[in-house]
């Protein structure tokens, strides 16, 4: 795989801030919350506030892998009456809004239901840039894999502290764009201090690839940030943003952008860290 077909859109958005010697913002919030209208408005925040990267979540009824604060707001999202085409839809505005590349984080059911091959068509039409897949393995993955080639979509899949070598080696065989570590074991949420397995992960992650490296889970001010920052390649932050949304709607948002986008920025990285 050449470096370039590699990197992704999201990869690309990545290397750029690497190479003005900082990590990238990756900002997440669910399509749908508060409301349909007021989640394209907070995404658009997540862009005025600094992000690199936007994450769009597709809510979904059984959110096992996300902590409360993802859960409420997928249930709200939900129970406004939202559907894939939505959440479509909101990827098509905030992909108009901004170059900043927009991928979707899904549970790997309701893209099985719409059609794999017509859900990346889809998405590739409206401007999306690739999906990230919590619950989907490579191994099981084909016709994923297939579409996302046949459509030029990046592939992100992840990786964990329990992760094994041999998992990690083919597991970011088969991302393009980023590989998406996450720094603890269990459930999404923010935390008072990321942990400690990230920095050895991330390690372990760069040697088995030239891919980025993405850490997430935990990550909710600046200072936690330019932590992280010293280490990945990309800060992920999902929780902290829903938080500052249900709490003080898009302006909230783009103000704890700010924040997060200073702290990626506070301590210069060397881009021979690699």
């Amino acid at each position: 795989m050449s470096e370039l077909v590699a990197l992704g859109k999201a990869g690309a958005a990545i290397r750029k801030a690497n190479d003005e010697g900082r990590a990238a913002l990756v900002g997440y919030l669910p399509a749908g919350f508060p409301t349909y209208d007021g989640g394209v408005d907070a995404i658009k925040a997540l862009v005025d506030g600094g992000c690199d990267v936007l994450e769009i979540g597709l809510p979904y009824s059984d959110p096992v892998m996300d902590g409360v604060t993802i859960q409420r707001a997928a249930e709200t999202a939900l129970a406004g009456g939202l559907r894939t085409k939505d959440v479509l839809s909101t990827v098509e505005k905030a992909a108009a809004y901004s170059d900043v590349p927009v991928l979707v984080m899904t549970y790997w059911n309701p893209i099985e239901r719409y059609g794999v091959d017509r859900f990346a068509a889809d998405f590739a039409g409206i401007g999306g840039a690739g999906l990230i897949t919590p619950d989907l393995i490579p191994d099981e993955g084909a016709e994923w894999l297939a579409a996302a080639d046949k459509y030029d979509l990046d592939k992100v899949f992840l990786v964990s502290p329990s992760s094994t070598d041999e998992r990690i080696a083919m597991t970011t065989s088969h991302c393009r764009g980023f590989v998406y570590a996450t720094a603890v074991m269990g459930v999404t949420g923010a935390r008072e201090k990321p942990s400690d397995l990230a920095a050895p992960l991330v390690s372990r992650v760069k040697t088995a690839t030239g891919v980025p490296v993405g850490v997430g889970l935990g990550v909710s001010n600046g200072d936690q940030a330019a932590g992280v920052a010293r280490f990945a390649d990309a800060v992920i932050v999902g929780s902290a943003f829903v938080k500052a949304l249900e709490d003080g709607g898009p302006a909230a948002v783009r103000t704890l952008g700010e924040d997060l986008s200073e702290g990626v920025r506070r301590e210069p990285r060397a881009t021979a860290a690699r």
